[in-house]
């Protein structure tokens, strides 16, 4: 299981329009503020059909007033924690977490390439303003499917100039991943935060040139899949359980609401910490993670519970060998 989060409470202070679709939300803590370092994120307890359940968000900006600053876009088909966080309004009360990060930027690097995808800016927004704000050598390329979905385009031009360049594919404007590594320096830095599509590949271009896997950051917000999000079943023969999966429940979350104790992590489809094996093969696996390459999903023998789905009546899985515990999930208040 997850580290328990320190959860605080906080008050929603105010909201903004982004765009038709992404709106800012300002977050006060009640706590002493805990500065936030480039990259980070916090948790935030949201509360969907009865259950408390964790979503991350990264910061915007600096937030050097004492505010935690935070964008999140309404996604028509998520899990319902967009739909929770559009439906607050200024004055209400939260349980967050402190800042913690996971996409850290490394200072000193000769030069830095940043590439944000959609509402992918969020964690790059505050990566470029602290690079702009060390002197460094960065290009911030930034795309999204029109022109209306650039959320902090303008704000951003005006902080960083011409070191920024947008995209909108309904023009037919695509990044060349692969000519911008090549154009990077040797010992430069890639920071990507995007879909799904753009992560896969920057990874793989990024390892067809032979570039230090070190020095590739990157962070997901969340990949929708190549399926329309359906129920099923899992199959646990050793543990002798068959587990109802809605379209709007993970693999992780129908383990864990059945009791079965589970080792996790980002929640993301990132970190590999929920991987379980796969027994017997449905019809199609929809891998939504970052974490394996495409080599090893093709391979259809493991699949990330957090984010990936099954295809067909059933999966047949293992799990590590604990039985059902009936326990809420760690780290979270009881409702």
């Amino acid at each position: 299981m997850a580290k328990p989060i320190d959860w605080i409470s906080a008050r929603l202070c105010a909201t903004h329009e982004l765009t038709p679709d992404v709106r800012l939300f300002e977050i006060e803590p009640d706590q002493p503020f805990v500065p936030a370092t480039p990259g980070s994120h916090i948790d935030i307890l949201v509360h969907i059909d009865g259950r408390s359940q964790p979503r991350s968000y990264s910061m915007i900006g600096h937030c050097a007033d004492g505010l935690y600053r935070i964008a999140v876009k309404r996604v028509a088909f998520s899990r319902g924690g967009s739909a929770w966080m559009w439906r607050l309004t200024p004055g209400e009360r939260l349980t967050i977490s402190k800042p913690s990060n996971s996409f850290e930027l490394s200072h000193g690097r000769p030069e830095y390439l940043l590439l944000a995808g959609g509402i992918g800016i969020t964690p790059i927004h505050a990566i470029a303003l602290a690079l702009k704000q060390a002197g460094a050598n960065f290009r911030l390329l930034y795309a999204a499917r029109t022109r209306g979905g650039l959320a902090l385009a303008d704000e951003l031009a005006g902080q960083i100039g011409e070191r920024l360049s947008l995209f909108v594919s309904e023009k037919g404007q695509r990044v060349d991943i692969a000519a911008e590594i090549a154009r990077l320096d040797p010992r430069g830095e890639l920071y990507v935060c995007g879909p799904f599509g753009m992560l896969d590949a920057a990874k793989h271009l990024w390892r067809e040139a032979g570039r230090p896997a070190a020095h590739l950051r990157y962070e997901t917000f969340g990949n929708a899949g190549n399926l329309a999000n359906a129920p099923f079943k899992i199959r646990i023969p050793r543990l002798g359980l068959e587990i109802d999966v809605p379209a709007n429940r993970s693999i992780l979350e129908a383990l864990e609401d059945a009791g079965v104790e589970m080792i996790f992590g980002c929640r993301r489809g990132e970190c590999g910490l929920c991987v379980l094996p796969i027994l017997e093969t449905p019809p199609r696996i929809d891998h939504r993670d970052v974490f394996f390459s495409s080599e090893e999903r093709a391979t259809n023998s493991r699949l990330c519970t957090c984010v990936s789905r099954a295809a067909g009546d059933h999966l047949t899985i293992d799990t590590p060998d604990r039985k059902p515990t009936h326990l809420h999930h760690p780290g979270i208040p009881a409702l």
